[in-house]
């Protein structure tokens, strides 16, 4: 929290200086707030982010021409913000328009243009939409291996978001592929980077988990966990990762109380480096309750999940797919209890997040109707 504060306190400085010292619409005021929305749209507030990224972009409109590359980048911070925030098409849209702008300006292998078809396939991954994000992230791919040695990071980038598409999709064999791609050219770089390895182990790890197989996940998760805790200070975000993902195993194997020791070390890192209602928070609050469901420990799980679902209120929108998760596990929960008309009340929710998010076939529509049927039949 403190290097946010330290952030902020620069950036509003220098506001301050360049409202006194430049005119109201001077693109150096702009980007002044362009940064400040860096600050807030990284600390999670995202509603803070979009007003100083739409008080630049107000100023750019009015001082630039339509085309300029500044728009452009405003385009791409509040897409990126609507992104985090679920509101997929808003993001979809103003990367679109970035996108545009950037193919009318710039030559057809410039590394922007890689940026934006990354930034549309990332939407697209998000909108769980994976064949469209795969052929945006291809697009973006096919850029770098034009223009880029072949052992550049941003190709490892872009493999490792290709490897992540073919996860989400249950393609694990071609997920390693891209994977271990990525990690080849992280071991070639010079000088070695170890926070990239551990990424790539990191990954690796991921897919070995989602597999089942549970110790090859284990020895790529110790890889990159002992790289972090080498290289970077002990409550950066990346340990909290690390530690996030062995719970995920131990809870998978069933062994609960390394599961909780573990969420509860990534946990106590974001309370210390996070703000309070930052989405991240939540996240760690949903992974405890499982694991006290899964012990039966329902009003432990209860706690955790009315905690993750009161930061999710506050600084996600009203149908945000991961509010729809928190209701589904509140359900879950009071549907353990034998309390089914709650969780009747918690499943509805859920369902009328995902019937706007989702196709109608999608599975975890129809697992949400088969949990309402089943909560219906037993009160």
């Amino acid at each position: 929290m403190g290097e946010y504060s330290k952030a902020l306190s620069f950036y509003e400085k220098s506001l301050g200086i360049y409202e006194i010292t430049h005119l109201s619409n001077h693109p150096d005021v702009a980007a002044s707030y362009s940064n400040t929305g860096d600050v807030y749209k990284d600390m999670g507030e995202y509603y803070k982010a979009l007003s100083f990224y739409e008080k630049a972009l107000e100023i750019y409109e009015k001082a630039l021409p339509p085309n300029h590359p500044s728009l452009a980048a405003s385009y791409s911070n509040m897409g990126l913000v609507y992104n985090d925030m679920g509101e997929h098409s808003k993001a979809l849209s103003l990367y679109e328009k970035s996108l545009e702008i950037y193919e009318i300006t710039l030559p057809s292998n410039h590394p922007l243009l890689a940026t934006s078809y990354g930034n549309i396939g990332d939407v697209y991954d998000d909108m769980r939409e994976y064949s469209k994000a795969f052929s945006f992230y291809k697009k973006s791919l096919e850029i770098k291996q034009r223009t880029l040695p072949s052992n550049h990071n941003s190709l490892a980038t872009s493999y490792n978001n290709l490897g992540r598409v073919y996860s989400n999709m249950g393609e694990y064999s071609k997920a390693l592929s891209f994977y271990e791609k990525a990690l080849e050219i992280y071991g070639k770089t010079l000088p070695p980077n170890p926070p990239l390895l551990a990424t790539s182990y990191n990954n690796i790890g991921f897919v070995y988990s989602n597999m089942g197989e549970y110790s090859k996940a284990f020895s790529f998760y110790e890889k990159a966990l002992g790289m972090w805790q080498n290289t970077l200070p002990s409550n950066h975000p990346s340990l909290a990762t690390s530690y996030n993902n062995i719970g995920l195993v131990y809870s998978n194997m069933g062994e609960y109380s390394k599961a909780i020791l573990f969420y509860e070390k990534s946990l106590e890192i974001k309370q210390k480096t996070l703000p309070s209602n930052h989405p991240s928070l939540a996240t760690s609050y949903n992974n405890i309750g499982s694991v006290y469901d899964d012990m039966g420990e329902y009003s432990k799980a209860i706690s955790c999940y009315e905690k993750a679902l009161g930061i999710y209120k506050i600084t996600l929108p009203p149908n945000h797919p991961l509010l729809a998760t928190s209701y589904n596990n509140m359900g879950l929960v009071y549907s353990n209890m034998g309390e089914y008309s709650k969780a009747l009340s918690f499943y509805e929710r859920a369902l009328d997040i995902e019937q706007h998010a989702l196709s109608p076939t999608h599975p975890s529509i129809k697992n949400l109707r088969e949990s309402i049927e089943t909560v219906k039949n037993k009160l």
